[in-house]
Parts: C-alpha cells; structure tokens; sequence
C-alpha cells in the first residue's frame, strides 16, 4: 500500500537523529546559560571586597589610579576606565598588554593594585566562551551555531509528533498522567514538557544565532546590503582567542581583600568602543601622535558623575579622529544603555546616543539579546529562562531514558524507514526555506545525505545498526 511521505515515521526519524546529536549540547547550553543569566548578581558578589574599602582622606585624581595601573602592568598602554559602583569602591582599568586586555583594580588613596587579573578569564566571562564557543575560539561558535540549527530541527519535528490525533481529552496533551507508568509516563513527560517550553526555546535559539561566528557574519552581511541598517553591528561575533605571558594570566596582590579570589575579566567591545581604543599612551607622556591626553580624564569624570549612566560604565579616551572622550553603558539590559561624548576642553556633552536612535534591525536584535541574557524584564525574566532550562534539562533526561528502554539490542534504535522518499514540493520548499535561513544546517544536510547515500548503505553491518535499513511491507 502506498503511504503519504513524511509519514510518522519519517517525522520520528528526524526527530531520533537530531536529538541524538543535540541532546549533550542542550544539556551543556542550558547549564551554562542558566548561571549566565545571574551575571550582574555573581559579578557583584565577587567584587564586594572592592566596593567597600576602608580609608582616610579624599580619592586620588582617576589620571593617577590609570597611571597606577600602567604602572603594574609593565609595557601596557590604556584602554579604558571603569568607576567604582560605591564612593569607597576601587577603579578598575583596563589596559591593553600586546593582544590582551588585563583588569587592574586600585586602590583609590594608596593607589595600590589590588587585583591584577586577564580580562577574559574572570569567572562570567569564562561562562559566556563556554556557552558560545566551549572556549574553542570560532570553531567552538560553529559547532554551537550547528547544534542550534539542528536542535531548531528537532523542536519542530517533536512539535509535529506532539500534535493531537483523535484524542479527547487532555492527558499527555497539556499534561502529564503521572498516575501512569513505564513507557507513558516517560512519553508524556518528554511530551508535555516539550510542548510547553518549545516557543520559548526557539526564541532562545533564533536570537543566539546573531552572536554566531558562521550565522552572525552572514546575517550582519544581509544587514549591510541596506543603507538603513548598514554598520558595525552592536554585539560580538564569534570570537579571537588570544595568547597571554603566563605571568600576566593571573595575579592577586598579597594583601588585597579578595587575594583568595581565583577569577577572572570580560566580554569584547562592541565597534564603537572598539574604534574608540587609542594609540599606545601612557598616563604622563602620551605617546606622538596620541589624540588625548590622559589627563582629560579627570576633567569629564564631574560630569560623567552627574549622569547617572547605567552600569557597568566604560571610559574610553578620544579615537584618533575625536578629541571627546566617550562615556558607554554597557548594560546587559541593552535597550536602557546610553552614550555620551565628553569634551575635555569644557566637561560639556557634546553628543548623546540611545536604544531609540539604532535601526530598527538593531533594536530588535538589541532586545533579543537582553531577553536572551535574562535581563530585558528583570527577575521575572531570569525565572522564565531558568524553568525553561529546567525543562530543556527534562526533555533531554526523558528522551535518553524512552531511547534506552526501547533500544533493540545491538542496534542503535532509530525508527525503520516505512517507504522511499517521494518528492514532495511544498517539502523540497521548506527545506530550501530552513536551509537558506540556516546556512550550517543545509551544509551539513548535504553531507549527511551524500555520506548515508554513498558510505552508510554499502556497509551492511552499520548500515543496520544505524537504522537504515527498510521495514518490510
């Protein structure tokens, strides 16, 4: 009997093969990304020791804590400065060591270092490069990007398996019948649990894509064929990993109040602050050809105090074509962040910058993103991601458990194929569709079919133990 194709089985199929390559990667993203999302909390709890200092006397001009930090950090130049969130609160600046940035806190009387540490390896921002990139650079973002595409896949087809078939009423539906056990309760957990959190894990999918090496380039490229919305985007693609002297990897100053502290620094700049980093300079004696003088600083930190820019807050000296200092919020909750131009000559603003005056395509991307990091509404944001990766963690538990209970033994337990694929259009569309929007998921489609076609078949042994093979008729 000829059957329409995809049937069930086929959709299961689909559905088998790519929860069994996603499943180890959603498991490892939704435990990273859920300690991700209490970023401003943990940060500020590891610098607590440096909020609240006790000393006499008033604080040191901001051009002699950034001298300081020259200083303890021989050969470096400056790359930006960071105010204190309290008034006893130590400076942190940011100076660039060859290809590094390294964070030196100090002392705000004494002028003493009191942490002395590489940007990249504080504790969140390792988090942040092992959820994007398993701290493998941009290969780490292109076998991440491909698990999305895939996992995109197998939300899709879980959603199709879901969908009610002359059922009446609810249970396994909207629920799941707990009082069942064996094979319906796993199913029904997998299932319900699945259909609840689906929309929400697609959006986290679809809006970590931007931040991918692959789909980031080529989005920002389809980005750019506009007039509109051409630009450096607002947000980090991909990532460089660097190289640092191991002296300079890690370092505590004996003594310092957080001396048993083992973190470490943070994510890179965005293209403006980017194009903003200066020649090499040092806090006394800028070097020729040096647009700013480090003194400025002092002169545009009364009105930088007047702001009340949200944090964290970056200080970056004049770019070689400004001579005004530039004052970026760099909130995660993106839509509320701000930037000022300062001039040095005067303290005076010279040019604003708000979430209101992007483009329409970074705005909404803007807002992914802070939805994304559970910071666009607070809270109530952070829990709905965080039950959302409880369910992902659900979903993949029960799928490895209903996998295990029905595997046949010495076979890997993937569905049997029903009938030969016969071409439909409105298929052939769709996955036209998915693989133009997904680029890495088409590629890797191609390779996947070509190596099952012309290797997997021709190998009886694997060829079995895959599935492959036909179900009788």
């Amino acid at each position: 009997m000829k059957r329409n194709w995809p049937d069930y089985a086929t959709v299961w199929r689909w559905h088998f093969y790519a929860g069994l390559l996603c499943v180890p990667f959603v498991c490892w993203l939704a435990l990273t990304g859920s300690i991700y999302l209490f970023r401003p909390e943990i940060e500020a709890l590891i610098d607590r020791p440096l909020e609240n200092l006790q000393y006499a006397g008033a604080r040191a001009q901001p051009s002699a804590e950034v001298a300081a930090a020259i200083a303890a950090v021989p050969g470096s130049e400056f790359s930006r400065y960071e105010p204190p969130a309290t008034v006893t609160g130590a400076a942190q600046i940011v100076v660039k060591h060859g290809q590094q940035l390294i964070r030196v806190a100090v002392h705000p009387r004494t002028l003493k270092p009191l942490r002395i540490q590489r940007d990249d390896h504080r504790l969140m921002e390792q988090i942040f490069n092992l959820h994007g990139n398993f701290l493998m650079g941009n290969t780490g973002s292109v076998i991440v990007e491909l698990a999305a595409s895939w996992a995109i896949v197998m939300i899709v087809t879980g959603l199709c398996l879901w969908f009610p078939r002359r059922r009446s009423n609810l249970g396994g539906i909207l629920y799941p019948r707990l009082q069942s056990r064996g094979r319906v309760f796993w199913r029904d957990l997998h299932a319900v649990t699945g259909m609840w959190i689906s929309l929400v894990t697609l959006f986290m999918l679809f809006s970590g894509l931007p931040w991918a090496q692959s789909w980031g380039s080529y989005f920002n490229w389809a980005r750019n064929l506009s007039l509109a919305t051409a630009g450096a985007p607002d947000w980090p693609i991909g990532s460089k990993p660097g190289a640092l002297s191991p002296q300079l990897a890690v370092r505590h100053v004996p003594g310092s109040p957080d001396a048993s502290n083992t973190d470490d620094s943070m994510p890179g700049m965005t293209a403006e602050e980017m194009a903003a980093m200066p020649g090499r300079a040092t806090a006394d004696k800028p070097t020729p050809g040096a647009t700013y003088d480090v003194l400025g600083l002092d002169a545009v930190m009364p009105t930088v105090m007047k702001l009340d820019v949200p944090r964290p807050v970056w200080i970056l000296p004049p770019g070689p074509d400004s001579r005004d200092w530039l004052v970026s919020s760099q909130a995660q909750n993106r839509p509320i962040r701000i930037k000022y131009r300062i001039s040095a000559a005067t303290g005076e603003v010279t040019s604003t910058s708000r979430f209101s005056d992007q483009n329409i395509v970074d705005r909404v991307v803007n807002v992914a993103v802070a939805t994304h990091e559970g910071q666009l509404f607070g809270h109530p944001n952070q829990a709905l991601l965080l039950l959302n990766a409880t369910g992902l963690v659900m979903l993949s538990v029960s799928s490895v458990v209903m996998w295990w209970r029905r595997r046949p033994d010495g076979v890997l337990g993937a569905p049997k194929r029903n009938t030969p694929p016969q071409f439909r259009y409105w298929l052939a569309t769709l996955i036209a569709l998915m693989a133009l929007l997904l680029p890495l998921f088409g590629a890797s489609l191609v390779v996947i079919l070509l190596v099952e076609r012309f290797i997997l078949r021709r190998m009886a042994g694997t060829r079995r133990w895959l599935g492959l093979d036909r179900r009788p008729t």
